[in-house]
């Protein structure tokens, strides 16, 4: 799933998929969506483990000042904080499990992508990272599903 920048990934804007990229990096991940209240309170808690390219995506009715926590997290995660236009504002990487220490994501933030720590590192993920997703607004996106 992880491709160069040469041929890219096939457009595959689907509810459950969300693709990034980054210094000639495409990366895909499957996702479950948080939109409610109460599955952004529970996130992804009390998991022992995620697949590698799999992940969680927060959604936001409007962009906003975040900040989250790992409290009954038991895996590293890396959090990325994403404005309404699809580029990634903020990363957090490898949090630690069970720290109720505030992790800021700062002002702007519409949605945060939770992959497994480490992840941002070994797809050499900078802070010039766009993301694709059906769930955006596709006239603001700076990657739109085509």
């Amino acid at each position: 799933m992880l491709v160069a920048a040469s041929p890219a990934l096939a457009n595959t804007c689907a509810e459950n998929m969300i693709e990034l990229r980054s210094g000639g990096v495409q990366a895909q991940f499957e996702i479950e969506l948080a939109v409610t209240p109460a599955e952004q309170a529970e996130g992804l808690m009390f998991r022992e483990n995620m697949p590698q390219f799999s992940g969680m995506l927060f959604i936001y009715e409007r962009e906003q000042r975040v900040s989250f926590w790992m409290k009954n997290t038991l895996i590293p995660l890396d959090m990325l904080f994403i404005d309404s236009t699809g580029t990634v504002q903020r990363i957090r990487e490898n949090a630690t499990p069970e720290d109720t220490t505030p992790i800021p994501g700062g002002d702007n933030i519409q949605y945060v992508l939770e992959i497994n720590g480490g992840m941002s590192q070994m797809l050499g993920l900078s802070d010039e990272v766009e993301v694709r997703y059906i769930g955006f607004d596709q006239e603001k996106a700076v990657w739109p599903c085509e």
